[in-house]
């Protein structure tokens, strides 16, 4: 009798309720089964305003089984609800996903870790459904935050820990998926969930392995190791054109954090250098001018603080010494170096040259106000060093620069500046300017092969690559070949040089030789080398023997290189032997001699012969037999003086211009030439002040200022004639500005604003007279 009670009770359940009692088994060890889930699937599909009934009846026996622990028949329902969510997709599925939702957070809230990830799971799942119509009254805010603790979770149990976290890891990726695209559900965006999922993420992105790497939430930056992880995964996680949101977020707390220690600041250049080699392969917008001007603020104020430090002051809040100050400031600058580097490496051209003008902007040079950086509170020292540090920029970001004319890549703007004087005060910034313009100079790769300096016995074994020099090359070269000379002839003769200066010179040499000469600019430059070579035997700078060897030897170096670059076999074979008895006679005059350790240095060039010297006049007549014009051969080249020279802290070179106007092609010292000192007597001085000695002299100027004028290259006499034109007009503007500019009138003054005449009247308590108009 109480069987038939019960299947008469049984009969009278509703069909849906019988379909889902059907797929639990007896023993919850045997699974769900199947053949009665298919028939409570076609059910629903068929009847889906069924759904909503069993979706609550499926929860209701799911918080029943949840409360007694009955973690099997748990997951047979936790499966059929997920059966019944992806085979289901009609509208009437919106009240069936409130009960499968409210199902997923019982598990999540229960204690066993087996539930939390059986729920994360089945919420995965639902998020990677693609709903037909939003809804407008669902929230995640309890996902969130459950989800969230679980990716702080604190297990005993290590393994048991790190399956509760990564759960919650993929719980917040379900939410955020599900949310992100709807514009109904925005809020996710908001603080309250944000202040939430970040935490989370970064907190499960660290990795506290060893106890002395301070990788907590206090050190982050020092060491970097776990900001850079972080922010390159949201550099690659975000599309490319918001990555420049990022970078300003990290400019501008780089800009909060300038007075903390270098290692922080460091760590945040270095997190920036990652993030910026990400952005620089798609759009970085118009942040590119704010990253080198914030990366060039930051390297003044490194260099800034580096100079306190070395003269007792104190600067920042790092409670370190003096030295170590002075080596973790360095890794400020050297990672601001690479930063620009690497970013201005990976710009267009044509931003690239913005940025090669907007850092030589910022380089100080002395005499002028071009400069747009604050150096003031730097001194000389620090001026210096940050000379060096921009220069170090600009190099890095010339490196791979492959302009179509030279014209582009050094413009006027940029050469002037370059070869200032100011910059060639100290060995190592005259190095920098020199690599620069080898950078920009060389459109075909041949440095590496030219590397060193040397006498090289076959120059077509080098297969140096070159092009016919086009139109614009050779308007560059009338415009700027002076100034690209002597700065080569200046810079031969400074008395700081090391072996890496002579080996620069002697590149820059062949570089124009290759990319730049014509049959013109090739007579220039052996002018320059025969100019060098005297300047060396004369010695009127009273250079250091190894210094004037070394010249010797950087002239060798070249003149064998041009000859067998222009291959005329006259000039080939008196410059093969000059090198050839120097090797026997004069090693000291060779490359691979003088720069060698140890090298025997003689005590004096006067009494050489003159077989150890390259002879402008052999010169010329092997050249003059092969069609070159060789006239200008016989003037010596003289560098120009610029305005700059008379303001320039560095000696004046007017005094060597005056020296090389009395030296002749062939004025070669040799054994019977007499020294032209004489003893200072009263005989001598009144000799000096006679009239018709100085008559004399002039004769002698107007004679070589006629000289010049018939033989010395146009564009040399031109470049001079400019340099004192220019003082002409400066000074003729300065006069005209005083007197055309009327005096003040009590009555007013008539002026023009906005199209409207007005007078302006001046009282006659503030008017300045003349003082002979006062009594």
């Amino acid at each position: 009798m109480p069987t038939r009670v019960c299947c008469c009770c049984s009969a009278l359940r509703p069909r849906y309720k019988r379909l889902v009692d059907n797929i639990f088994p007896e023993d919850p060890k045997d699974g769900l089964v199947k053949a009665d889930m298919e028939k409570l699937t076609f059910y629903a599909v068929s009847a889906p305003e069924k759904l909503d009934r069993i979706g609550s009846y499926l929860a209701e026996r799911l918080s029943r089984d949840v409360v007694r622990h009955r973690s099997g028949y748990v997951l047979i329902a936790m499966e059929a609800l997920d059966q019944l969510l992806m085979a289901c997709h009609s509208q009437s599925i919106k009240p069936f996903v409130e009960s499968f939702l409210h199902m997923v957070a019982k598990l999540l809230e229960s204690g066993e870790p087996k539930l939390q990830v059986l729920g994360t799971n089945s919420f995965v799942k639902f998020a990677n459904i693609e709903e037909d119509t939003p809804s407008y009254h669902r929230r995640y805010d309890f996902f969130v935050s459950r989800f969230s603790a679980m990716c702080h979770s604190c297990h005993s149990d290590p393994e048991i820990r790190t399956e509760i976290r990564i759960a919650g890891i993929r719980g917040i990726q379900g939410v955020v998926r599900k949310t992100v695209n709807d514009e109904l559900r925005a809020t996710i965006w908001e603080p309250q969930h944000m202040d939430k999922i970040v935490p989370s993420l970064l907190f499960n992105m660290q990795k506290i392995e060893e106890v002395d790497r301070h990788l907590d939430h206090h050190k982050l930056w020092d060491p970097n190791e776990f900001a850079v992880h972080c922010f390159k995964i949201i550099m690659y996680s975000i599309q490319a054109q918001y990555s420049h949101h990022v970078i300003q977020e990290i400019l501008g707390h780089l800009d909060a954090r300038k007075k903390d220690s270098p290692r922080v600041r460091a760590g945040i250049i270095q997190v920036l250098l990652e993030a910026v080699a990400i952005a620089a392969k798609g759009s970085i917008g118009p942040t590119v001018l704010e990253v080198f001007n914030t990366l060039l603020k930051h390297l003044r104020l490194s260099v800034e603080f580096e100079a306190n430090d070395l003269q007792g002051g104190s600067v920042g809040s790092a409670s370190l010494n003096s030295s170590s100050k002075d080596n973790d400031e360095k890794i400020v600058q050297n990672a601001i170096i690479q930063t620009i580097g690497f970013f201005g490496s990976n710009l267009p051209d044509y931003q690239r040259s913005e940025i090669m003008m907007f850092i030589m902007g910022k380089v100080p040079v002395f005499g002028t106000s071009t400069h747009t950086l604050d150096i003031s509170q730097l001194g000389d020292l620090g001026t210096r060093r940050i000379q060096i540090m921009l220069l170090r920029s600009l190099l890095m970001v010339t490196s791979g620069y492959k302009a179509k004319t030279i014209v582009t890549a050094l413009p006027g703007s940029f050469l002037d500046p370059l070869l200032s004087p100011s910059l060639m005060e100290d060995y190592e910034l005259r190095q920098l300017v020199l690599e620069v313009m080898h950078n920009l100079m060389d459109r075909h790769d041949n440095r590496a092969k030219l590397r060193g300096i040397r006498i090289i016995p076959d120059v077509a074994d080098l297969k140096i690559k070159r092009e016919k020099i086009c139109r614009q090359d050779t308007s560059f070269m009338k415009k700027n070949g002076q100034q690209l000379y002597r700065h080569i002839y200046l810079g031969c003769k400074e008395e700081d040089n090391v072996q890496k200066n002579y080996e620069l010179l002697y590149t820059s040499l062949a570089l124009i030789t290759i990319e730049l000469a014509n049959e013109e600019v090739v007579i220039d430059l052996i002018r320059l080398a025969i100019a060098l070579q005297d300047s060396a035997i004369i010695n009127e700078d009273n250079l250091p023997m190894f210094h004037r060897c070394g010249i010797m030897a950087l002239v060798a170096a070249y003149l064998n290189f041009v000859s067998q670059m222009i291959a005329v076999p006259a000039f080939c074979q008196h410059v093969s032997k000059v090198i050839e008895i120097r090797t026997m006679e004069a090693p000291y005059f060779l490359p691979e001699h003088i720069f060698r350790d140890k090298c025997m240095l003689p005590k004096s060039l006067e009494k050489h012969d003159k077989n150890l010297y390259f002879l402008a006049n052999k010169i010329a007549e092997s050249l003059g037999g092969s069609g070159y014009s060789v006239e200008r051969l016989s003037v010596p080249y003289v560098p120009q003086v610029t305005d700059e020279d008379r303001l320039s802290r560095r000696k004046s070179i007017v005094d060597t211009v005056s020296i090389q106007v009395d030296i002749l092609p062939n004025s070669i010292p040799s054994d019977d030439v007499v020294s032209n000192t004489e003893e200072i007597t009263f005989e001598a001085l009144k000799k000096a002040i006679d009239t018709s000695g100085m008559e004399e002299q002039e004769k002698e100027k107007r004679r070589l200022v006629i000289e010049k004028f018939q033989k010395a290259p146009f564009e040399e006499i031109a470049a001079q004639c400019e340099s004192k034109a220019n003082l002409l007009h400066d000074r003729l503007a300065q006069i005209l500005e005083l007197t055309i500019r009327p005096p003040p009138s009590p009555s007013g003054t008539l002026t023009i604003t906005s199209g409207h005449a007005q007078y302006q009247s001046v009282p006659v308590y503030e008017m300045k007279f003349p003082d002979l108009c006062v009594y």
